[in-house]
């Protein structure tokens, strides 16, 4: 069986991505980790062997993290889901519901009829977007971009809603603002909350929201894929220390570090250095909203995203910050399957029922590219062989 998942990653690479890092993991240990491609730019011949401990941005696959300290807090009593999400940071209380804009991106807004809560976050029912996926959102950015900002990260979450909390799911920004929650709620900077309570007893030892100077070392270079299909690198650096802890996309990690997380839900909750949540918040966390319906996501920033759409045909739901594999997908993954992954075609995979779960990884814009698609499906195919 790894012989043809060894293969899977292999080809990705031979089939146009730059670098693929792709493991499984039991609720115990990992059970397969393979790196092939170079971390390093595209055009240069001396770049190095990706590796298991390369350092990739995560971006969305950072909400699972976020996820799990705001659960956390919950269970301390110090955060309540269903509260107005204003009780405890104001600022969101703020937003409102966006009901027309101008060519110059002069907006027409009202208050909305409920407040947001921290489980409307979680399930991404807020209200938020995202200007990939929005063609308002994206307006209203390109304004914020022509105007300039000394806080740009603090200025993107200062955006309207595209409808009344509660009424229907959408992607977007909600996962950073629970993260301030999250802050909030524990006075601590939100890094300091991850390290304590998920790296430490996880043994991680290569993920942080800063990018520090062992990590930067052995950070893969990103890439965009440009229309005639050729691989440029992109050329700017993010900082050593970010403006803002974005919960929703701002860690750095490693496969071998997500994989631990993924062993957290695929378990009881427990980790080698203690537990991380209740198997029992566990339980409920992993059940999907019924009704609730994920919709696909159509690309309003083509060099960013491609429109992507989760198992077309099949039933999906929505569970705490996770999507839900209602049914079987044919040679692969179970119903019940908990997943996500970030803008730079990382994906994972938590099969409980099966009692594996999974990282496919690279840092290649846009989402959704096609051979990224490939490979992580004949990876998943790989793996579920046999079984």
């Amino acid at each position: 069986m790894h012989d043809d998942v060894t293969r899977s990653i292999d080809d990705a690479v031979a089939g146009g991505v730059p670098f693929v890092i792709a493991g499984t993991t039991s609720a115990s240990k990992t059970t397969f980790l393979h790196a092939a491609g170079r971390r390093g730019a595209v055009d240069d011949d001396m770049a190095e062997a990706a590796a298991s401990d390369t350092v990739i941005g995560v971006y969305s696959v950072t909400k699972a993290f976020t996820t799990t300290v705001a659960l956390q807090c919950v269970e301390d009593g110090i955060l309540n889901l269903d509260a107005p999400a204003r009780e405890y940071l104001p600022a969101i209380g703020e937003l409102e519901v966006l009901e027309d804009l101008d060519d110059d991106g002069r907006m027409r807004t009202r208050p909305p009829v409920r407040d947001i809560t921290s489980r409307m976050l979680l399930m991404h029912t807020s209200g938020l977007a995202y200007d990939m996926f929005d063609p308002r959102y994206a307006a209203l950015a390109r304004a914020r971009r022509r105007s300039g900002s000394t806080t740009p990260l603090a200025d993107s979450l200062r955006t309207p809603l595209l409808h009344d909390p509660g009424a229907r799911w959408t992607y977007g920004t909600s996962l950073d603002w629970l993260g301030l929650i999250v802050a909030a709620v524990r006075a601590q900077r939100l890094d300091t909350v991850v390290q304590e309570r998920i790296c430490a007893p996880c043994g991680m030892t290569s993920t942080s929201f800063d990018l520090r100077p062992d990590m930067r070392a052995r950070r893969a270079v990103l890439h965009r894929r440009r229309l005639d299909g050729t691989l440029a690198p992109v050329t700017v650096e993010p900082p050593d220390t970010p403006e803002l802890d974005m919960g929703g996309q701002g860690l750095f990690s490693t496969v071998p570090d997500v994989l631990a997380l993924l062993r957290v839900w695929l378990g009881d909750g427990s980790a080698p250095g203690g537990r991380v949540l209740q198997e029992a918040t566990i339980e409920r966390a992993v059940q999907g909203m019924p009704g609730l319906e994920v919709t696909p996501l159509a690309s309003a920033a083509p060099g960013v995203t491609r429109d992507a759409e989760f198992f077309p045909g099949l039933r999906t739901s929505w569970a705490t910050s996770f999507l839900v594999t209602d049914e079987d997908v044919p040679g692969g993954r179970r119903a019940g399957t908990l997943s996500w992954a970030g803008l730079a075609n990382m994906h994972y995979w938590i099969d409980r029922r099966s009692g594996v779960a999974a990282v496919w990884a690279t840092q290649l814009l846009p989402f959704f590219d096609p051979a990224c698609a490939a490979g992580v499906a004949a990876f998943e195919r790989a793996v579920y062989a046999g079984r």
